[in-house]
């Protein structure tokens, strides 16, 4: 099992940009963690920009996300990229999003991709998603086909959640039989308890709560067995797949739900059992 232990130690921490997060980032997460903040349709990004930045001036290596459907036009794209640019940013992820409607003339990632690179490819590392289990709106294939038309412009692929081990080892191989080369970060769900995901939820405000809760219904399925959820099971049956270096999976992107803490004390856990 070192193979995962070095999944765990190559670890993303993925945080809500929410009041408290900074504070519970300093007092948790160590340096050399990676840290990504997301972007909420309904708050828009200056929270992400802002707690970015601030992260950023602690020391963080931090990621920010750039959804495609929250940028209004051009001048919006490069506005951010220069205030990334100047909190030291070297590196972003860049989703489609969920703004519907779009906040401006972007529906999906690769216009925005294709624009960073006419202004220079200002960031070194740019991170697209990739979809182990089927996407609401699009067919597998076409997912896969959209990371083959963005791999240019690319230098690795976030997986969405998963939480079936055969369907992440085989959404892999398919990603590796189409000559996508780019390195993986899988996602996985970090040790999370339904009650505070629900609170979580509904902090992030009542609209995007709602489609929250409806679009990932079969999430909380998940996280109502007594004591919560906890990825070990799914990381001990995946550690195969994981590992195999044809895979090139670069490390584990935990969605942390802001329990950031608990996210913390279980890799630790975890790397400790594995002797990492």
């Amino acid at each position: 099992m070192g193979g995962l232990s070095a999944l765990l130690r190559g670890v993303r921490y993925e945080v809500l940009p929410a009041r408290a997060t900074e504070d519970k980032v300093l007092a948790h997460v160590p340096r050399d963690v990676v840290v990504t903040v997301t972007a909420s349709p309904v708050k828009g990004l200056e929270p992400t920009l802002a707690l970015t930045a601030r992260l950023a001036a602690h020391g963080y290596r931090v990621v920010p996300h750039v959804p495609a459907r929250l940028l209004r036009d051009d001048t919006h794209l490069k506005d951010v990229v220069d205030r990334l640019r100047e909190a030291g940013v070297d590196d972003v992820f860049v989703p489609a999003g969920d703004a519907d409607p779009p906040a401006g003339a972007y529906e999906g990632a690769l216009p925005v991709l294709r624009t960073l690179a006419g202004l220079g490819s200002p960031f070194a590392r740019v991170g697209i998603t990739g979809y182990p289990e089927s996407h609401p709106l699009l067919h597998d294939d076409i997912t896969v086909q959209a990371m083959w038309d963005k791999r240019e412009h690319a230098t690795y692929i976030v997986s969405n959640l998963c939480f079936d081990p055969r369907v992440l080892g085989d959404w892999i191989a398919r990603v590796r039989r189409r000559h996508v080369v780019l390195p993986v970060h899988v996602g996985v769900a970090g040790p999370v308890q339904r009650a505070k995901l629900l609170s979580m939820a509904a902090k992030i405000g009542v609209g995007e709560s709602t489609r929250f809760l409806t679009k990932h219904a079969a999430w909380f399925r998940r996280f109502a067995a007594p004591g919560g959820y906890s990825p070990d099971r799914l990381l001990t049956r995946a550690a195969g797949a994981l590992t195999d270096p044809s895979a090139q999976v670069a490390g584990l992107h935990l969605f942390t739900f802001n329990q950031i803490a608990e996210t913390e004390r279980w890799r630790r856990a975890l790397l400790d059992r594995l002797g990492g």
